[in-house]
């Protein structure tokens, strides 16, 4: 690895905010004391893209961003400062945009089908709908839409839609023309139960990408191959690895074409969960580092108190105890995406005729019937444990499997022997797992169950609340000995609360009964709402981002509510409901007594929240591994779920409009970036219940607050003894033993 970053700090390209925009934060960012700029995927993406993870042109540098050459002069402004740059990689999918000309490859693979030189490219199953790629793009079912489509010289329209017609076919009726095209046009509601194109998750209009073959991998990462050979970039960040058909293989692949570029791969472990070691790569980007940061520093039986102070509120889970709550809603959560009517059905009846043609091959595999195998694929996808399965080579532990179950189970995890489909199936199986995983958890089950919002996170494990500081230090040792290199995070632009956001909802688990009264206050002074989870969901929000105005708090809870798909919908959504809560938060919002009560409530808060925050900036900046620091969160940072949290940041914001708290936590990322690196060997220091502690080599000590309100009420402070002369180097003060939030001590020159 040429140059392994101290830290990196994460921009959000886009538009508004190009490459030339970066170079002008570059003398800023440098100051701050990162190593290396970490940038949001820089590849050619759909016009207007805010994310850039649509990509459509896998040949260039975006010109919506400024271009190769102005990153090339990113680049060069970086390095005159000392600094270096990470890409975002999104090795999974491209767009499949409006117009779909824009994405060349695949307009080539609708015009020209399978027997296209780009047909390789796309993950799609050719033996399903007559050989043809279903798109589901029609407001209504094709016969109410007839009219709406348009024949113009070699091309298809449909309102902004653009598809190629199938050469020698122009000139035939449109009821022939449309039965002798490449794809078949259909009600985009068809897309669940009938898509034939893997995707990422469930957006339709991201089509996955075949990175496992050589060919297409070369062809999609060339040019930032080229960059990082020229030395224009240092190392990746690897998008949704879990999506690929073999992420070890595509991770060895990078190793060897990037030459010792620091890799890291956003890698979702759910509970114990470890990365493979086999890995060729530094870690992850971070989000394990985030559940035990926050989870250190989040009171767990507090948490469990509020969970079911909050399960009584609602009516839903009464007595029921956190773990068997939160398990509860995610099965069921994934058991709706897996339904035969469910977002993620068509990948379900893929995996189900894949074991036909299984079957069909191999007489002692056969008479398993559809329907069996579709109800033993949904009860292992609904109970699968982890985001998905790394099955070694294939092997054979049976001959005969003797139940559908069996067979299901076997196939999925390679032991059923090798051959072109099983080994599709076992491949597939994985890739509908982390599908589940992710959409039916973390986007349907934790926006249906919060009773404390802040761990209710990518990777967070809200059934077992709070990190005890014994796992704490042992996970950090586990980092130092094991990963060292790897990200770690605490907010990012899939972080549904930003950190400081969260730091504030992490006090209420320390006052459940206080909190549940404010509640009870603020809701009979606005009158009350019907849906009391979604209410709960606004008070919470309200805290976590306060103050925030209507625009921002209504897209966020309409989002929230959508994604919970209990009262409404993205696909089937109740306008009734959404005006009634958007009424709902917009009155909150204009009632003076209660703005008021929240303000008083918020402020209240104020000096938890402040200890929360900067005891978890502390601790993502000196625990082992690299910290990535997300756009702004070098000051107080109060953003919400996407895109709330990547709007561009304000980089020369005039000095004096930044609060105390900014400067104060931006005086404290700067001080402790600045420490040596790479810092000293981790040890743990013994210490009370409020505090954190450890060393880092012989000269650096971290201290932090935990759990601030019950700290505040003790009689006891918090106390750390340490041997020798220690100077704090936030405050400039001597060591004296006693530690009120925290605390970054370096030894005195004897």
């Amino acid at each position: 690895m040429l140059s392994a970053p101290t830290a990196s700090y994460r921009l959000q390209l886009q538009p508004s905010f190009t490459l030339a925009d970066a170079a002008a934060a570059v003398p800023y960012l440098a100051a701050l004391g990162v190593s290396h700029l970490h940038l949001s995927p820089l590849l050619e993406a759909v016009p207007g893209s805010t994310h850039g993870y649509d990509t459509v042109d896998h040949t260039r540098v975006s010109e919506q961003l400024g271009g190769e050459r102005a990153l090339r002069e990113l680049a060069g402004t970086a390095r005159a400062h000392g600094l270096r740059l990470i890409a975002d990689i999104v090795p999974n999918h491209m767009a499949l945009p409006v117009p779909e000309r824009l994405n060349a490859p695949l307009w080539q693979v609708l015009r020209d089908g399978p027997d296209s030189p780009y047909a390789r490219w796309f993950d799609i199953d050719w033996e399903a709908q007559d050989g043809r790629v279903l798109l589901p793009v029609l407001g209504d079912r094709l016969g109410a839409v007839l009219d709406q489509l348009i024949v113009d010289q070699d091309t298809l329209r449909y309102h902004d839609h653009a598809f190629p017609l199938r050469p020698g076919t122009q000139w035939l009726p449109l009821p022939e023309l449309l039965e002798r095209q490449w794809y078949r046009l259909a009600w985009w509601r068809l897309a669940r139960t009938e898509l034939n194109y893997r995707r990422f998750f469930t957006v339709n209009d991201l089509i996955a990408v075949r990175a496992e073959d050589p060919e297409v991998f070369q062809a999609t990462h060339g040019v930032l191959l080229r960059l990082r050979e020229e030395g224009v970039l240092d190392g990746f960040r690897v998008d949704h690895p879990d999506g690929l058909a073999d992420p070890r293989g595509y991770l060895r692949r990078l190793a060897g074409a990037g030459r010792g570029a620091y890799v890291v791969v956003e890698k979702i472990l759910t509970g114990d969960e470890q990365l493979p070691t086999d890995w060729p790569c530094a870690g992850t980007t971070g989000y394990d580092a985030l559940r035990r940061i926050d989870g250190v520093l989040t009171d767990g039986p507090g948490a469990r108190r509020l969970a079911e102070l909050y399960a009584a509120h609602i009516g839903e889970h009464a007595g029921e105890a956190v773990p068997e709550a939160v398990t509860e809603e995610a099965l069921q959560g994934r058991a709706e995406m897996i339904a035969p009517d469910g977002e993620l059905a068509a990948e379900v009846e893929r995996l189900v005729r894949l074991a036909g043609r299984i079957g069909a091959a191999e007489p002692a595999l056969a008479d398993h019937a559809p329907l069996a195998v579709r109800a033993a694929l949904q009860e292992l996808l609904t109970r699968y444990p982890v985001y998905r399965p790394y099955p070694a080579a294939a092997a054979r532990d049976v001959t005969t499997p003797e139940s559908t179950e069996q067979f299901v189970t076997l196939l999925a995890h390679g032991r059923l022997g090798g051959g072109a489909a099983k080994d599709e199936f076992r491949t597939r199986f994985a890739q509908t797992a982390s599908a589940v995983a992710a959409k039916g958890v973390e986007d349907t089950a934790f926006y249906r169950w919060h009773p404390l919002l802040s761990l209710n996170e990518v990777g967070g494990d809200p059934a077992h609340p709070g990190v005890d500081p014994a796992d704490f230090h042992r996970w950090c040792a586990h980092i130092q000995q094991d990963w060292p290199l790897t990200m770690t995070a605490l907010s990012t632009h899939d972080t549904k609360r930003s950190a400081d956001a969260r730091a504030r909802l992490a006090v209420l688990a320390e006052l459940p009964e206080r909190w549940l009264a404010e509640c009870s206050v603020w809701s009979r002074l606005a009158g009350g709402l019907p849906d009391r989870n979604a209410e709960w969901l606004l008070w919470q929000t309200l805290v976590a981002a306060w103050p925030i105005d209507a625009e921002r708090l209504v897209s966020v809870l309409l989002k929230s509510v959508r994604e919970a798909k209990l009262a409404t919908s993205w696909t089937s959504p109740d306008p009734g409901y959404e005006a009634a809560l958007a009424d709902y938060a917009r009155a909150v919002l204009a009632h003076p007594e209660l703005t008021a009560r929240i303000t008083d409530f918020v402020d209240f808060l104020a000096p938890y929240a402040r200890s929360n925050s900067l005891s978890a900036a502390l601790l993502h900046l000196t625990v082992p591994g690299v910290p990535d620091l997300y756009q702004g969160s070098e000051r107080m940072l109060y953003t919400l779920v996407d895109p709330d949290n990547r709007a561009p940041v304000a980089f020369a914001t005039a000095e004096g409009s930044l609060s105390e708290l900014d400067h104060e936590k931006r005086h404290l990322t700067t001080t402790a970036l600045h420490l040596p690196r790479p810092l000293g060997p981790y040890r743990p220091l013994e210490t009370g219940p409020h505090l954190v502690a450890f060393q880092r080599g012989e000269d650096v000590t971290v201290a932090v607050t935990r759990l601030p309100y019950a700290l505040a009420r003790s009689e006891q402070p918090a106390v750390l003894e340490l041997a020798g002369d220690w100077v704090d180097l936030l405050t400039g003060r001597e060591h004296e033993g006693i530690v009120d939030t925290v605390t970054l001590l370096i030894r005195e020159p004897s």
